[in-house]
């Protein structure tokens, strides 16, 4: 059954508008009478029936509601260091289809792609869209956000103040992120700094130990991509949690 992002719930119906409604009757060519899931961020989808459907709108009347535990338990947020072609992309789809929280673009010593202005406004524009697109693919029900490319003195105002903090980082040695989450706390948000293709300067995993309190660990022998690093850990740390596996 196809599933729509939708406005709020109203009187026992939900509306299906914008990109969304031009999806449904003009690529799916979907009619009244035919059924179809909504969901809006709220931690609940709607099975519905559309009942009519209008110039800017198609109303569907709400069959049932559910609030499925598709969602991980634990909030796992991704800091990515801005990489170049379509890594930024892969990250994106599949970090959804695991389950992280959100994700925060980031400005970095060694990023070779630079964005600022209305070239990185555009750019998150279509990363949302990506994230939203890889929300209904996998049926989750609330849709990761990704945020504003970021500087690293904005970091720690941007997620919650108990979140705890860990950098991959080549140079780690003794540290492995299995070990570190042992310590951490399950209630609580954790946060994953992926270097870029060129890994995070020494001054900036420095800034990342003292500024955020973060903890730099090995996610094993072998040197990753960052696009391979981001998706490894984002797995370890769910599993970990036991939201995958």
């Amino acid at each position: 059954m196809y599933r729509f992002k939708i406005d709020p719930v109203a009187n026992e119906y939900f509306l299906v508008t914008g990109e969304e409604l031009h999806h449904m009757i003009h690529v799916l060519r979907l009619e009244s009478g035919d059924r179809v899931i909504g969901f809006n961020n709220s931690g609940k989808q709607y099975l519905g029936v559309i009942e009519f459907i209008q110039q800017d709108s198609a109303h569907c009347r709400i069959i049932t509601e559910e609030s499925p535990e598709v969602e991980a338990k634990t909030k796992v947020y991704l800091i990515m260091g801005l990489a170049k072609g379509e890594k930024m992309e892969w990250v994106i789809q599949k970090g959804t289809e695991l389950g992280m929280d959100g994700l925060i673009p980031l400005r970095s010593k060694r990023s070779v792609v630079q964005l600022e202005g209305k070239k990185a406004q555009d750019r998150v524009i279509r990363w949302q869209r990506i994230a939203s697109e890889a929300v209904k693919q996998s049926r989750r029900i609330i849709e990761p956000r990704i945020m504003n490319v970021s500087d690293w003195k904005d970091l720690k105002s941007l997620l919650p103040p108990k979140t705890q903090w860990v950098i991959p980082y080549e140079d780690e040695k003794t540290e492995s992120l299995r070990d570190t989450l042992a310590g951490f706390v399950s209630d609580y948000p954790v946060a994953i700094l992926i270097g870029p293709e060129g890994g995070f300067s020494t001054e900036e995993v420095e800034f990342a130990r003292t500024e955020l309190k973060a903890t730099s660990v090995s996610l094993g022998p072998r040197i990753l991509r960052t696009e391979t690093a981001a998706l490894a850990a984002l797995t370890i740390v769910l599993a970990n949690y036991g939201d995958l596996g």
